[in-house]
Protein backbone atom coordinates (compact mmCIF):
# COMPACT_ATOMS: atom_id res chain seq x y z
CA UNK A 1 0.00 0.00 0.00
CA UNK A 2 2.75 2.17 0.68
CA UNK A 3 4.73 1.59 -2.26
CA UNK A 4 1.79 2.38 -3.87
CA UNK A 5 1.17 6.05 -2.51
CA UNK A 6 5.21 6.59 -3.47
CA UNK A 7 4.06 5.44 -7.25
CA UNK A 8 1.19 7.64 -7.22
CA UNK A 9 3.40 10.59 -5.57
CA UNK A 10 5.77 10.30 -8.11
CA UNK A 11 3.67 10.17 -11.14
CA UNK A 12 1.59 13.37 -10.16
CA UNK A 13 5.01 14.99 -10.11
CA UNK A 14 6.17 13.88 -13.33
CA UNK A 15 2.43 15.31 -14.71
CA UNK A 16 3.62 18.87 -12.96
CA UNK A 17 7.26 18.67 -14.27
CA UNK A 18 5.32 17.97 -17.65
CA UNK A 19 2.71 20.81 -17.33
CA UNK A 20 5.88 23.29 -16.56
CA UNK A 21 7.64 22.06 -19.67
CA UNK A 22 4.72 22.52 -22.13
CA UNK A 23 4.06 26.16 -20.78
CA UNK A 24 7.77 26.97 -21.79
CA UNK A 25 6.86 27.93 -25.25
CA UNK A 26 3.83 29.67 -24.25
CA UNK A 27 5.74 31.73 -21.32
CA UNK A 28 8.43 32.55 -24.15
CA UNK A 29 6.28 34.07 -26.16
CA UNK A 30 4.10 35.84 -23.79
CA UNK A 31 7.72 37.26 -22.93
CA UNK A 32 8.68 38.20 -26.15
CA UNK A 33 5.13 39.70 -27.23
CA UNK A 34 4.27 41.11 -23.85
CA UNK A 35 6.42 41.47 -21.19
CA UNK A 36 9.47 42.97 -23.05
CA UNK A 37 7.57 45.84 -25.26
CA UNK A 38 5.74 46.88 -21.74
CA UNK A 39 9.06 46.79 -19.85
CA UNK A 40 10.47 48.87 -22.66
CA UNK A 41 8.01 51.91 -22.00
CA UNK A 42 7.87 51.68 -18.18
CA UNK A 43 11.70 52.36 -19.09
CA UNK A 44 11.27 55.15 -21.71
CA UNK A 45 8.52 56.64 -19.76
CA UNK A 46 11.75 57.44 -17.30
CA UNK A 47 13.86 59.05 -20.12
CA UNK A 48 13.68 62.55 -22.03
CA UNK A 49 13.73 60.26 -25.46
CA UNK A 50 12.85 62.02 -28.68
CA UNK A 51 11.21 60.02 -31.50
CA UNK A 52 13.11 59.85 -34.54
CA UNK A 53 15.73 62.36 -33.50
CA UNK A 54 19.62 62.07 -32.84
CA UNK A 55 19.07 63.46 -29.34
CA UNK A 56 20.99 61.47 -27.18
CA UNK A 57 18.51 59.84 -24.25
CA UNK A 58 19.12 60.46 -20.83
CA UNK A 59 17.33 58.96 -17.69
CA UNK A 60 15.02 61.73 -15.37
CA UNK A 61 13.59 58.70 -13.32
CA UNK A 62 9.41 60.40 -12.55
CA UNK A 63 10.54 63.89 -14.12
CA UNK A 64 7.40 62.90 -16.98
CA UNK A 65 4.88 61.80 -14.87
CA UNK A 66 5.47 65.24 -12.46
CA UNK A 67 4.89 66.78 -15.15
CA UNK A 68 1.97 65.64 -16.38
CA UNK A 69 -0.15 64.99 -12.92
CA UNK A 70 1.39 68.23 -11.06
CA UNK A 71 -1.46 70.10 -9.64
CA UNK A 72 -1.88 73.41 -7.30
CA UNK A 73 -4.22 75.21 -5.98
CA UNK A 74 -4.21 78.86 -5.09
CA UNK A 75 -6.74 81.44 -3.56
CA UNK A 76 -6.97 84.25 -5.37
CA UNK A 77 -6.99 87.11 -3.10
CA UNK A 78 -9.17 90.50 -4.03
CA UNK A 79 -7.53 93.51 -5.60
CA UNK A 80 -6.88 96.60 -2.89
CA UNK A 81 -7.03 100.26 -3.88
CA UNK A 82 -2.94 101.55 -2.97
CA UNK A 83 -4.69 104.53 -1.80
CA UNK A 84 -7.83 103.56 0.23
CA UNK A 85 -6.54 99.99 0.95
CA UNK A 86 -10.60 99.09 -0.01
CA UNK A 87 -11.29 96.03 -2.15
CA UNK A 88 -11.73 97.07 -5.71
CA UNK A 89 -14.77 95.73 -8.22
CA UNK A 90 -15.91 95.71 -11.54
CA UNK A 91 -17.99 98.70 -12.01
CA UNK A 92 -20.13 97.15 -14.18
CA UNK A 93 -20.93 93.86 -12.63
CA UNK A 94 -19.84 95.13 -9.17
CA UNK A 95 -17.85 91.32 -8.64
CA UNK A 96 -14.87 91.89 -7.09
CA UNK A 97 -11.97 91.92 -8.67
CA UNK A 98 -8.67 89.44 -7.86
CA UNK A 99 -5.22 88.73 -8.64
CA UNK A 100 -4.46 86.75 -12.17
CA UNK A 101 -3.85 83.41 -12.20
CA UNK A 102 -1.09 84.36 -13.87
CA UNK A 103 0.79 86.14 -10.80
CA UNK A 104 -0.02 83.62 -8.27
CA UNK A 105 1.07 79.78 -9.81
CA UNK A 106 4.61 78.56 -9.37
CA UNK A 107 6.53 78.67 -12.52
CA UNK A 108 9.33 76.66 -10.27
CA UNK A 109 10.06 74.01 -10.96
CA UNK A 110 7.38 73.58 -13.40
CA UNK A 111 5.27 76.23 -14.49
CA UNK A 112 2.01 75.86 -13.47
CA UNK A 113 -1.08 77.19 -16.01
CA UNK A 114 -4.74 77.62 -15.05
CA UNK A 115 -6.53 74.76 -15.58
CA UNK A 116 -10.01 76.24 -14.12
CA UNK A 117 -11.13 78.37 -11.37
CA UNK A 118 -14.06 77.73 -8.79
CA UNK A 119 -15.66 78.99 -5.26
CA UNK A 120 -15.55 77.53 -2.09
CA UNK A 121 -16.48 79.26 1.24
CA UNK A 122 -17.40 82.62 -0.29
CA UNK A 123 -13.46 82.35 -1.70
CA UNK A 124 -12.19 81.83 -5.17
CA UNK A 125 -9.48 79.35 -6.06
CA UNK A 126 -7.55 78.50 -9.53
CA UNK A 127 -6.41 74.93 -10.03
CA UNK A 128 -2.97 74.80 -11.39
CA UNK A 129 -1.38 72.62 -13.62
CA UNK A 130 1.84 71.62 -15.16
CA UNK A 131 -0.26 70.10 -18.26
CA UNK A 132 -3.86 70.62 -18.19
CA UNK A 133 -4.70 68.79 -21.20
CA UNK A 134 -3.65 65.55 -19.99
CA UNK A 135 -5.81 66.67 -16.74
CA UNK A 136 -8.84 67.54 -19.08
CA UNK A 137 -8.08 64.17 -21.44
CA UNK A 138 -7.96 61.69 -18.29
CA UNK A 139 -11.45 63.54 -16.99
CA UNK A 140 -12.65 63.13 -20.74
CA UNK A 141 -12.10 59.75 -20.70
CA UNK A 142 -13.22 58.69 -17.61
CA UNK A 143 -16.10 60.12 -17.68
CA UNK A 144 -16.65 59.00 -21.63
CA UNK A 145 -16.00 55.29 -20.11
CA UNK A 146 -18.05 55.39 -16.98
CA UNK A 147 -21.22 56.55 -19.09
CA UNK A 148 -20.94 54.91 -22.48
CA UNK A 149 -20.07 51.45 -20.56
CA UNK A 150 -23.04 51.94 -18.15
CA UNK A 151 -25.62 52.32 -21.05
CA UNK A 152 -23.80 49.49 -23.16
CA UNK A 153 -24.36 47.18 -20.21
CA UNK A 154 -27.82 48.60 -19.29
CA UNK A 155 -28.76 48.31 -23.17
CA UNK A 156 -27.12 45.16 -24.33
CA UNK A 157 -27.87 43.10 -21.27
CA UNK A 158 -31.49 44.20 -22.85
CA UNK A 159 -30.98 43.38 -26.27
CA UNK A 160 -29.14 39.79 -24.92
CA UNK A 161 -32.78 38.87 -22.80
CA UNK A 162 -34.42 39.99 -25.86
CA UNK A 163 -32.66 37.39 -28.33
CA UNK A 164 -32.29 34.73 -25.45
CA UNK A 165 -35.96 34.29 -26.04
CA UNK A 166 -37.66 31.41 -28.28
CA UNK A 167 -39.52 33.70 -31.56
CA UNK A 168 -39.85 33.59 -35.21
CA UNK A 169 -37.10 35.38 -36.72
CA UNK A 170 -34.11 35.25 -33.98
CA UNK A 171 -31.39 34.23 -36.13
CA UNK A 172 -31.31 36.77 -38.31
CA UNK A 173 -32.40 39.14 -35.12
CA UNK A 174 -28.66 37.80 -34.11
CA UNK A 175 -27.11 38.37 -36.85
CA UNK A 176 -28.28 41.92 -37.93
CA UNK A 177 -27.55 43.02 -34.31
CA UNK A 178 -24.18 42.89 -35.23
CA UNK A 179 -23.77 44.77 -37.81
CA UNK A 180 -23.05 48.20 -36.11
CA UNK A 181 -20.42 46.21 -34.48
CA UNK A 182 -19.07 44.96 -37.82
CA UNK A 183 -18.48 48.56 -39.10
CA UNK A 184 -14.66 49.59 -38.65
CA UNK A 185 -14.41 52.79 -36.10
CA UNK A 186 -13.17 54.96 -38.41
CA UNK A 187 -15.94 54.68 -41.02
CA UNK A 188 -18.35 54.63 -38.34
CA UNK A 189 -17.17 57.90 -36.69
CA UNK A 190 -16.89 59.22 -40.76
CA UNK A 191 -20.35 58.63 -40.51
CA UNK A 192 -21.33 59.85 -37.56
CA UNK A 193 -19.30 62.95 -38.69
CA UNK A 194 -22.05 63.45 -41.35
CA UNK A 195 -24.61 63.01 -39.38
CA UNK A 196 -23.43 65.40 -37.08
CA UNK A 197 -22.68 68.23 -39.34
CA UNK A 198 -23.52 71.64 -38.29
CA UNK A 199 -26.42 72.60 -41.06
CA UNK A 200 -29.18 70.82 -42.56
CA UNK A 201 -26.45 68.54 -44.97
CA UNK A 202 -26.46 66.71 -41.76
CA UNK A 203 -28.96 63.90 -40.72
CA UNK A 204 -29.95 65.22 -37.01
CA UNK A 205 -30.44 68.77 -37.77
CA UNK A 206 -32.30 67.74 -40.83
CA UNK A 207 -34.80 65.97 -38.66
CA UNK A 208 -34.56 68.76 -36.23
CA UNK A 209 -35.74 71.12 -38.64
CA UNK A 210 -38.87 68.90 -40.34
CA UNK A 211 -40.35 68.54 -36.89
CA UNK A 212 -39.36 72.08 -35.73
CA UNK A 213 -36.66 71.74 -32.93
CA UNK A 214 -34.29 74.29 -34.19
CA UNK A 215 -33.24 76.10 -36.71
CA UNK A 216 -31.15 73.32 -38.17
CA UNK A 217 -27.51 74.71 -37.49
CA UNK A 218 -27.11 72.91 -34.21
CA UNK A 219 -23.30 72.35 -34.08
CA UNK A 220 -23.00 69.22 -31.84
CA UNK A 221 -19.59 69.46 -31.97
CA UNK A 222 -18.71 72.65 -31.07
CA UNK A 223 -19.48 72.62 -27.16
CA UNK A 224 -18.24 70.78 -24.20
CA UNK A 225 -21.57 68.77 -23.16
CA UNK A 226 -22.83 68.29 -26.91
CA UNK A 227 -19.28 67.23 -27.88
CA UNK A 228 -19.10 64.18 -25.16
CA UNK A 229 -22.32 63.48 -25.60
CA UNK A 230 -21.78 62.78 -29.69
CA UNK A 231 -18.77 60.86 -28.50
CA UNK A 232 -20.49 58.59 -25.92
CA UNK A 233 -23.97 58.41 -28.68
CA UNK A 234 -21.31 56.59 -31.22
CA UNK A 235 -19.74 53.90 -29.19
CA UNK A 236 -22.78 53.14 -27.72
CA UNK A 237 -24.11 52.70 -30.91
CA UNK A 238 -21.09 50.52 -32.12
CA UNK A 239 -20.47 48.44 -29.29
CA UNK A 240 -23.83 47.91 -27.72
CA UNK A 241 -23.94 44.48 -29.77
CA UNK A 242 -20.73 43.36 -28.48
CA UNK A 243 -21.77 43.73 -24.87
CA UNK A 244 -25.00 41.94 -25.82
CA UNK A 245 -22.87 39.41 -27.59
CA UNK A 246 -21.03 38.82 -24.28
CA UNK A 247 -24.42 38.38 -22.12
CA UNK A 248 -26.01 35.76 -24.35
CA UNK A 249 -23.43 33.90 -24.06
CA UNK A 250 -23.56 33.86 -20.28
CA UNK A 251 -27.56 33.61 -20.31
CA UNK A 252 -27.06 30.33 -22.75
CA UNK A 253 -25.26 28.99 -19.75
CA UNK A 254 -27.62 29.40 -17.46
CA UNK A 255 -29.59 26.10 -16.94
CA UNK A 256 -33.40 25.94 -18.06
CA UNK A 257 -34.06 23.95 -14.81
CA UNK A 258 -33.35 26.79 -12.55
CA UNK A 259 -36.37 29.19 -14.24
CA UNK A 260 -38.45 25.94 -13.84
CA UNK A 261 -37.83 25.64 -10.35
CA UNK A 262 -38.27 29.21 -9.48
CA UNK A 263 -41.47 29.05 -11.40
CA UNK A 264 -42.64 26.48 -9.69
CA UNK A 265 -41.83 28.59 -6.34
CA UNK A 266 -43.97 31.12 -7.53
CA UNK A 267 -41.31 33.41 -8.69
CA UNK A 268 -42.74 35.70 -11.84
CA UNK A 269 -40.47 37.07 -14.33
CA UNK A 270 -38.74 39.70 -12.40
CA UNK A 271 -38.49 37.74 -9.01
CA UNK A 272 -36.57 35.34 -11.52
CA UNK A 273 -34.40 37.86 -12.93
CA UNK A 274 -33.04 39.32 -9.78
CA UNK A 275 -32.84 35.68 -8.33
CA UNK A 276 -31.43 33.54 -10.81
CA UNK A 277 -30.44 35.40 -13.93
CA UNK A 278 -28.03 38.22 -12.37
CA UNK A 279 -26.09 35.82 -9.41
CA UNK A 280 -25.64 33.48 -12.41
CA UNK A 281 -24.79 36.12 -15.42
CA UNK A 282 -21.77 38.01 -12.59
CA UNK A 283 -19.22 36.27 -14.27
CA UNK A 284 -20.42 36.91 -18.09
CA UNK A 285 -21.24 40.71 -17.00
CA UNK A 286 -17.75 41.03 -15.81
CA UNK A 287 -15.79 39.83 -18.73
CA UNK A 288 -18.14 42.39 -20.73
CA UNK A 289 -16.77 44.69 -18.48
CA UNK A 290 -13.48 44.40 -18.60
CA UNK A 291 -13.52 44.23 -22.10
CA UNK A 292 -15.60 47.25 -22.78
CA UNK A 293 -13.93 49.37 -20.01
CA UNK A 294 -10.34 48.47 -21.72
CA UNK A 295 -11.23 49.62 -25.09
CA UNK A 296 -13.35 52.98 -23.49
CA UNK A 297 -10.03 53.59 -21.70
CA UNK A 298 -7.82 53.04 -24.44
CA UNK A 299 -10.44 55.02 -26.64
CA UNK A 300 -8.84 56.56 -29.85
CA UNK A 301 -10.27 56.86 -33.23
CA UNK A 302 -13.90 58.52 -32.31
CA UNK A 303 -11.92 60.87 -30.83
CA UNK A 304 -9.48 61.78 -33.46
CA UNK A 305 -11.54 61.65 -36.02
CA UNK A 306 -14.51 63.58 -34.66
CA UNK A 307 -12.64 65.94 -32.44
CA UNK A 308 -8.70 66.54 -33.51
CA UNK A 309 -7.30 68.75 -31.62
CA UNK A 310 -9.95 70.51 -29.97
CA UNK A 311 -10.51 67.72 -27.20
CA UNK A 312 -8.21 64.98 -26.11
CA UNK A 313 -9.11 61.50 -24.98
CA UNK A 314 -5.85 59.79 -23.30
CA UNK A 315 -4.88 58.62 -26.42
CA UNK A 316 -5.55 60.54 -28.43
CA UNK A 317 -3.22 63.40 -26.52
CA UNK A 318 -0.79 60.05 -26.26
CA UNK A 319 -0.25 60.27 -30.47
CA UNK A 320 -0.39 64.03 -30.11
CA UNK A 321 2.55 63.80 -27.96
CA UNK A 322 4.44 61.11 -29.92
CA UNK A 323 3.68 62.57 -33.26
CA UNK A 324 3.26 65.99 -32.88
CA UNK A 325 5.74 66.77 -30.22
CA UNK A 326 8.12 63.65 -30.89
CA UNK A 327 8.26 63.09 -27.34
CA UNK A 328 8.46 59.48 -26.45
CA UNK A 329 9.42 59.98 -23.21
CA UNK A 330 6.38 61.88 -22.05
CA UNK A 331 4.22 59.58 -24.65
CA UNK A 332 5.54 56.17 -22.91
CA UNK A 333 4.62 57.53 -19.53
CA UNK A 334 0.97 58.28 -21.04
CA UNK A 335 0.99 54.79 -21.90
CA UNK A 336 1.62 53.67 -18.40
CA UNK A 337 -0.61 56.28 -17.14
CA UNK A 338 -3.66 54.62 -19.16
CA UNK A 339 -2.40 51.16 -18.41
CA UNK A 340 -2.48 51.72 -14.62
CA UNK A 341 -6.52 52.90 -14.80
CA UNK A 342 -7.24 49.72 -16.99
CA UNK A 343 -5.54 47.55 -14.30
CA UNK A 344 -7.51 49.30 -11.39
CA UNK A 345 -10.95 49.18 -13.21
CA UNK A 346 -10.60 45.52 -13.81
CA UNK A 347 -9.51 44.45 -10.17
CA UNK A 348 -12.41 46.67 -9.39
CA UNK A 349 -15.00 44.95 -10.84
CA UNK A 350 -13.56 41.87 -10.06
CA UNK A 351 -13.57 42.23 -7.04
CA UNK A 352 -17.09 44.06 -6.62
CA UNK A 353 -18.81 41.49 -8.73
CA UNK A 354 -17.17 38.77 -6.49
CA UNK A 355 -15.60 37.02 -9.22
CA UNK A 356 -13.05 34.80 -8.57
CA UNK A 357 -10.91 32.59 -10.27
CA UNK A 358 -13.53 29.14 -9.11
CA UNK A 359 -16.59 30.51 -11.31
Amino acid sequence: MQKKRVNLSNLAKREERLAYKLLIPSLIILLLIAIYPLGQVFYSSMTNRQFASGQETEFIGFENYRRLLSVRVQKLEPLLDENTGEIIRDPETNEVLRERPIDVLPREPFRYREYRQFSLFGNRYVLGATDPNFIQAVINTINFSVVSVFLELVLGLGVALAVHNNFKGRGLMRTSMLIPWAVITVVSARMWEWMFASNRVGLFNTVLYAVGLGDGRMDFLSSGMSQMSAMIAVDVWKTTPFMALLLLAGLQTIPDELYEAAEIDGANKLRQFFSVTLPLLKPAMAVALIFRTLDALRVFDVFQVLLGQSRYSMASYNYYQLIGNRNMGMASAIGVIIFILIFVFALSYIKALGVDSDD
